[in-house]
Formats: structure tokens, C-alpha cells, sequence
């Protein structure tokens, strides 16, 4: 058995165990149970494996687990009953070994889990969800949370991710917004690869590296309605040039799974689209990996879609569309052998989706190094390394939106500050969805960050009150909020929107702030997967509570903790100070607490443009310059543009250069802009570099994004930012979809933000 020579390839490896599978086998390694299920935990901290497991191991019949360390209310795993990151480890183990030596050719199993914003696991670092991610416009910092997201995860035994998100978000009421980058395809793409090269590392064996899911292909983020799943209603072009490009930009950094979206494009859906997962994916890009659909989806394809008349049919065409592994695994086990046996399917065509599978298993060394360290998983899952870098995302991602009068940063000194608001002190409010439960003192909220940052004096200067709930008409909780309020110098209001899902912590008593455990408790999810909205305003009284404590004229600083933009005109016009914080984490209060107090300057910047109504929608920047004018009641420009965000010092730009002026089609030019910091304290400015082409063969968008920079600047200090500028910043796709770069003059753009940019000229024409 020449598989089990490791100084072979992983290809040559594949191919000699594949000889060796009966059918039984090849199907049982297409399929995905939920790994939970697998086991029951003992009272020692060890497990039990469930008979059925066993039985389908020594049949053949399981070649990956999914979730098999994921905690939240959907698997009922809880804190008091789920793993720590020790136990975790050796469950895994338990596992992997019962399952190498009972099948009949030892094939490891491969563990999948969710980690979009850290492994979603009990005792795993929760970063920032990645809408804040995308807001800190830092590809290094992302680039380092992905190692430190792998690091900690295959410590554990997963040995592959379902992320990153690369989604272009079209319509903000959907309720996956805060799992996406934003909305423009470059900077996604750039944090696609930063994604690879960090979750995948330099070698797929290595003890902290794991497969890179490139998700939701594709156009799952332009739903019809903004409804989750819905039609994406888009042509060719749009497909290529937007919501391909992450992907593409993946593939080439060497992305080993693809996971298609559940939606359908014109009329085909993605689980079954031949044409994306085989042409594009395979033929035009040269991937190489292996494709796993989204839960539920083949079935779907019978119950749903309707391009299926049973659930043969769906799994026989989804394998044969280019499917190759079935998250949740209930259609292909189910199903596979009947396909073949009713010549549905061909058992060349299940060898192909076979072939995959096993060659990434090599690649990620399971046959050889199948068992993972639990010391190593306790040491690194969850330290305080990790939690500090959590923190620091943070800090580069919460947007300064407003800041009349110099508002903040606070001193301090300042006097007594109420801090009020649903999302001030609620620990899952500001970790967003696919978050595992976690104990209260690993999460800092907003009270918690305040209080630290003030130390001894906290008891005496800072008064709290929730107020309300983020939905909901309870009121009872306003005359405590007021009466803080009232004895308060300032208020910090701590508002926005809940991805939390119950995990069974109560609800919190509006009069005096404390947790009530109640039968049922309360939930204000409002966002989140399946969690889409008609509207972008805050839900129940939030904005009723902001407007009675704007009457006792104290200074008010509004924080948003949310997963979609927020569209408030009365908050925007009388809020002193407004923060995004979107959700930030674990350490999201202590970030924010740094801002609020001066300690950090703010420079996360928008990518994602906030309208002035929602009946704006869609209102992303990088749209066409024939997509019309304006609306009767108001124009059609966002309150807050793409790119957007506020510092507590003033940047001027000057000096823009682009040389040579002329270049050949494939030649490249270099653009370079003086930035200086015109105010009194340090910041960082994120210089963001637009192209617009003047004229072109098929519409273009006026403006796109095409580079960005961080620049920090002591006061008075003036910085040269630098730019490349070649082909792939200039091209487009002709009538054929072909990139191609045409002659004419390009605009260049230097700016804050997308609205507010220093431009110059820049002409390709073909060489004479």
C-alpha cells in the first residue's frame, strides 16, 4: 500500500489509496456529519463515542466531521457541558484514533469548524467580527490574526476553516453584513489572500495551519431584499468583475477549499452551477482544491430551487456540477449509492470528488501526524498574546463618525460619566454571531473598559443603567437611566443592535442592571444569520431613550455596537460624538475605552457606505456613472461615504504626482502624495487610492478602489505615500469578458475617503 509512504507526493499517495476504496468508502469520504453528535462527555472531562459513529467507521462511512468542537445554542454545548481547549484536544484525538485504527484502511477523519472570527470554540480568542476587521484597512494585522486563528484551532485537531467571507455586501438589511469585509471587491480581495497566507501558513502540515474555505461563491451578498439566501440578480460582467474577483484573488494565493453560496444567479443555483464550479473555478483559475457546499444546501436543489425532483437527483447533479464533500452529509450518504446504481452518475465522477478530498488530507499530513498535543492547545487557545492582539484590532477598526466640538477624546478628569445603553454591559451583544459561550470575565464590554481605564475612581465617577432593550416597548428601565443621567457630566450611550443567539443567560433587570435568570429568556437578536430587516433604524425604544437623556443637555457620546449600518437623522444631528464600534470582540470595551479616552487615536475608516434612508438602498460607492440622479425627497448620496471615518488630528494632501504621465498598456506607473499631520496630536491616516477610467468601451464605475496605505504621523510630520499602478489596476473586461487595458486617460484619486480625494491624469496609449 504505496499511500503510506510519505516520502511520495501527495497526488501519487491520493491516487494509490483511491485503488484501494470500495464505493462504500469513496461515498463515506464525500460526507460531513456533525461531529457533536459523535460523542457524549464523561464527568472525567474524556468522551464516549456514540455506537452509530463506531458502526459508520468500520464501515467506511465518515471522512470529515463538522463542528465536532463547536459550542452555541444550535449544538447545545455549553459551558458547564462542553471541552475546554485541553479536553477539546483530547477528544479529537479519541476520535482520530478509534477512527485510524478501526477502518479498514486507516484514513484519517478531517475536522471542519467555524472559525470567521476566531475558532468558535469554548476558551478561543473572539476577535472582531470581520465588517470591524475590514474597517482597521490593515492587510498585516488580519494577515497575523489569521495565524494566530489557525494556531489555535489545529492545536485542537480542526484542520479546516469555513472562512473567510468573501460576500460583496450590496444590501446592508441582510443580516450577514457583519460576517463580510464590506463592500468593495478589492479591498476584499486583498484581505482574501492575507486570509490564505495566514490560516493556511507556508506548509498545510505544519501544527498551526489549516485549509482556507473561500465562502459564500458566489453573489450571496446581493440577496433580492436583502433576505438571506435570496436570488442574486446580477449579468455576467457584474459577476466577473465584483463578486469574482475575492475569489479569484484567493485561488491565486492558493486557497484549498471553496464553499458555493445557497443562492441561485440567474436561475441556476450555485450548488449545481457546472459552469462557475468547473469552468471559472477549475479551467479558467486552475484550482486545485476541494469543494464543500453549505449546510442543507443539495437538498435545497430538490426542495427549494426545484431543479431536482428528488434528493438522488440533487446529490447526483450537485457531484456532478464539481461537489465534492456535503456539510451535514445526509443527501450524498444518503443518496450517492442510488445515483450510481440508477447510472445518475458515473463511479469516475465520484472519483474525481474522492481524489480531492484525500490529496488535501495528505497535504494537511493527517496520515502521518493524525494526533494533536493537548498541552500545546491548553498553552495557546486563549492567552492573553492572543487577547491583546484582539484588542488592537479593535482599536484600528472603531470609526469616529462624529465629533462636534471636540467631544472626545474625554478626559480622566472629566467628572462623573453615566455610562448608559442595551449594549453597554451585555457580554454577547458585542461579539457577534458564531460565538461560542464564554465566561463573563473574558469578555470586557464598554462599562468594563471604562472602569478599568479610570481605575480606583471608577466606583464613585461612573453610574450605569441599561435603559431598555435593543427591541421591544419596555420603558421601566428610563427613570433610573435618567436619574444617572442627571447626576452625570457626560453620557456615554451605548446603542445599535444583538447578534446574540440565547444562550440561556436571562435577561437583565432595566431598573437596576442586573442579570435576572428567568424560564425564558429574552431575546434581541436582531442580525445574524437568517436575521435580515426591512430597515437600518435602531429597533424598539433606543432612539426614545437617546432623545429623553439629549433633554437634560449633558454632552452625549453615542456608541454604536451593531452588525450593519445604522440609519438614525435625529442621532446624527444632535449626538456630540458618534463611534461605530460595529462588534468588537472580547476586549471590544477596553478598545473602546482607549478611544473614548484619548489613549489611542481612532483611524478605522468605513467600508461599507451608510445612506441617509433607506430607500437609498443600494448605495454603494463604486457604482455607475449612468445609475441616475437623485430622488424627489433628497439626492442619492450615502450620509456616510465608503472609506469615511474621523481622527482627532486634521491631515492635508498635497504634492500629487503620477510618473511617467504616459505609459503602454503593460507598462506601470507610480503615484506618490505628501501627507502631513496639520494637528496637535499623533494619528494615522489611511490614504486610500482610486482610479476612474474617462472613457470606456462598456460602462465603468466612476471610481474604484485600487490601493491603501496606513500612514502614522507625529504632529507636523509630512509622509510620501507611494502607489503602483499597472495593469492590474487598470484593466477591465471587454465584450468578451477578457481583461484588457484600453488607451485613454485614467483619473487618479488620492484621498481621506472616496468623496473627498486630490486627483490627476494619467494616459495609456499603445507604443507607435
Amino acid at each position: 500500500m504505496r499511500y503510506k509512504d510519505a516520502s511520495l507526493t501527495a497526488a501519487e499517495r491520493a491516487k494509490d489509496l483511491l485503488s484501494h476504496m470500495t464505493v462504500e468508502e469513496k461515498i463515506g469520504q464525500t460526507v460531513q456529519p456533525f461531529g457533536w453528535k459523535m460523542y457524549s462527555k464523561r464527568e472525567d472531562g474524556l468522551i464516549d463515542l456514540d455506537a452509530e459513529f463506531k458502526a459508520a467507521v468500520k464501515s467506511g462511512g465518515i471522512g470529515s466531521l463538522y463542528g465536532t468542537l463547536r459550542a452555541d445554542p444550535w449544538t447545545e454545548v455549553t459551558l458547564e457541558n462542553g471541552l475546554s481547549p485541553e479536553e477539546g484536544a483530547r477528544a479529537i484525538n479519541t476520535i482520530q484514533r478509534y477512527t485510524m485504527e478501526q477502518s479498514r484502511l486507516g484514513i484519517p477523519i478531517l475536522f471542519g469548524e467555524e472559525c470567521s472570527h476566531g475558532h468558535m470554540a469554548i476558551g478561543a480568542t473572539v476577535f472582531p467580527v470581520p465588517l470591524l476587521i475590514g474597517s482597521a484597512w490593515n492587510v498585516d494585522l488580519y494577515r497575523e490574526m489569521c495565524r494566530v486563528v489557525a494556531l489555535e484551532t489545529r492545536s485542537q485537531g480542526g484542520a479546516a476553516t469555513y472562512s473567510p467571507v468573501l460576500d460583496v455586501v450590496r444590501d446592508p438589511r441582510w443580516g450577514r453584513t457583519e460576517e463580510c469585509f464590506g463592500e468593495d471587491p478589492y479591498m476584499i480581495g486583498e484581505l482574501a489572500t492575507a486570509a490564505v497566507q495566514g490560516l493556511q501558513g507556508e506548509r498545510l502540515d505544519s501544527e498551526g495551519s489549516l485549509v482556507a474555505t473561500l465562502k459564500h461563491f458566489v453573489g450571496y451578498g446581493s440577496p433580492e431584499g436583502g433576505r438571506n439566501a435570496g436570488p442574486a440578480h446580477m449579468g455576467k460582467r457584474e459577476l466577473h468583475e465584483v463578486d469574482l474577483l475575492p475569489f479569484r484573488k484567493g485561488v491565486e494565493a492558493g486557497a484549498m477549499s471553496i464553499m458555493p453560496a445557497y443562492n441561485e444567479i440567474d436561475g441556476v443555483p450555485c450548488t449545481s452551477n457546472e459552469e462557475l464550479l468547473q469552468q471559472v473555478l477549475r479551467d479558467e483559475w486552475g484550482f486545485e482544491g476541494f469543494v464543500i457546499t453549505d449546510c442543507g444546501a443539495i437538498n435545497m436543489l430538490a426542495y427549494g430551487h426545484d431543479v431536482a425532483k428528488d434528493n438522488e437527483e440533487a446529490a447526483a447533479i450537485s457531484l456532478k456540477a464539481g461537489i465534492d464533500m456535503e456539510m451535514s452529509g445526509a443527501m450524498f450518504a444518503g443518496h450517492l449509492q442510488d445515483a450510481l446504481n440508477n447510472g445518475q452518475i458515473a463511479e469516475a465522477d465520484l472519483d474525481k470528488a474522492v481524489l480531492r478530498i484525500l490529496e488535501a488530507k495528505f497535504k494537511l499530513g493527517l496520515f502521518d501526524r493524525p494526533y494533536v498535543d493537548p498541552a500545546l492547545a491548553a498553552r495557546v487557545i486563549g492567552c492573553e498574546e492572543h487577547a491583546q492582539l484582539a484588542r488592537e484590532i479593535a482599536r484600528q477598526g472603531i470609526i469616529l463618525l462624529k465629533n462636534e466640538g471636540a467631544a472626545l477624546p474625554l478626559s480622566k478628569g472629566t467628572g462623573k460619566i453615566a455610562v448608559i445603553g442595551p449594549n453597554a454591559d451585555h457580554t454577547y451583544n458585542q461579539l457577534g454571531d458564531y460565538t461560542s459561550p464564554q465566561p463573563r470575565e473574558r469578555i470586557a464590554t464598554l462599562l468594563d473598559g471604562i472602569k478599568a481605564a479610570l481605575g480606583e475612581e471608577a466606583e464613585e465617577r461612573v453610574l450605569y443603567a441599561p435603559g431598555c432593550r435593543i427591541q421591544g416597548d419596555a420603558r421601566e428601565g428610563f427613570a433610573s437611566a435618567l436619574a444617572c443621567a442627571e447626576q452625570a457630566d457626560v453620557v456615554v450611550l451605548a446603542l445599535g443592535g444583538s447578534s446574540a443567539r440565547d444562550f440561556g443567560e436571562g435577561t437583565i433587570d432595566l431598573r437596576t442592571g442586573a442579570s435576572v435568570v428567568t424560564d425564558s429568556a429574552w431575546s434581541d437578536m436582531e442580525c445574524g444569520e437568517g436575521i435580515d430587516r426591512t430597515g437600518l433604524h435602531l429597533m424598539g425604544v433606543q432612539l426614545e431613550l437617546a432623545k429623553e437623556i439629549h433633554r437634560l443637555g449633558k454632552r452625549l457620546i453615542v456608541v454604536y455596537i451593531n452588525g450593519r449600518p445604522i440609519v438614525e437623522p435625529w442621532i446624527e444631528e444632535n449626538a456630540d460624538a458618534i463611534l461605530e464600534a460595529w462588534y468588537p470582540g472580547q476586549e471590544g470595551g477596553h478598545a473602546l475605552a482607549d478611544i473614548i479616552f484619548g489613549d489611542v487615536n481612532p483611524s478605522g475608516r468605513l467600508t461599507i457606505s451608510v445612506p441617509k434612508h433607506v430607500g437609498q438602498l443600494p448605495v454603494y460607492y463604486n457604482g455607475k456613472r449612468s445609475r441616475g440622479k437623485r430622488y424627489l425627497e433628497m439626492d442619492s448620496k450615502p450620509r456616510y461615504p465608503f472609506g469615511f471615518g474621523l481622527s482627532y488630528t486634521s491631515f492635508e494632501y498635497s504634492g500629487l504626482a503620477v510618473y511617467p504621465e504616459v505609459i503602454a498598456p503593460d507598462g506601470e506607473a507610480m503615484v506618490t502624495v505628501n501627507v502631513t499631520n496639520t494637528g496637535s496630536v499623533a494619528g494615522t491616516e489611511v490614504v486610500q487610492l482610486y482610479i476612474g477610467d474617462k472613457v470606456s468601451s462598456v460602462t465603468r464605475p466612476a471610481k474604484e478602489l485600487k490601493g491603501f496605505a496606513r500612514a502614522a504621523l507625529e504632529p507636523g510630520e509630512t509622509k510620501t505615500v507611494t502607489f503602483k499602478i499597472g495593469s492590474e489596476q487598470l484593466q477591465m473586461l471587454d465584450l468578451q469578458l477578457k481583461p484588457v487595458v484600453e488607451e485613454g486617460e485614467f483619473q487618479i484619486m488620492v484621498g481621506k475617503h472616496s468623496a473627498d480625494v486630490v486627483s490627476a491624469s494619467l494616459f495609456v496609449q499603445c507604443e507607435e
